[in-house]
């Protein structure tokens, strides 16, 4: 089980990343300051944090427009959501 608590600790950081990634990058975006790349977002994504990342577009109205955030985001989420789905049924099911 410790294993699991780990898991969880890192999806939970990468989910609270993302989610401060988009609201700095907002933030940025209205002040014409240094940006945060489109990749640093994805890849935020891609490694855990799809949920707060997806939830940070929403909550600061950020990359709502780009066709590419409207679905990647929630196409990773799904992805992630699927692989977790296989393996809690792998483990205990």
């Amino acid at each position: 089980m410790n294993g699991l608590r780990i898991l969880f600790c890192y999806i939970l950081i990468m989910n609270l990343t993302g989610l401060a990634l988009m609201g700095t990058d907002k933030s940025r975006a209205k002040r014409h300051a240094w940006r945060i790349p489109e990749t640093s977002l994805f890849l935020v994504s891609l490694l855990g944090g799809s949920i707060g990342t997806w939830a940070g577009m929403y909550l600061f109205h950020h990359k709502t427009k780009h066709w590419y955030f409207v679905i990647g985001m929630p196409a990773i989420c799904i992805i992630h959501m699927i692989i977790a789905v296989s393996v809690f049924y792998r483990m205990f099911g």
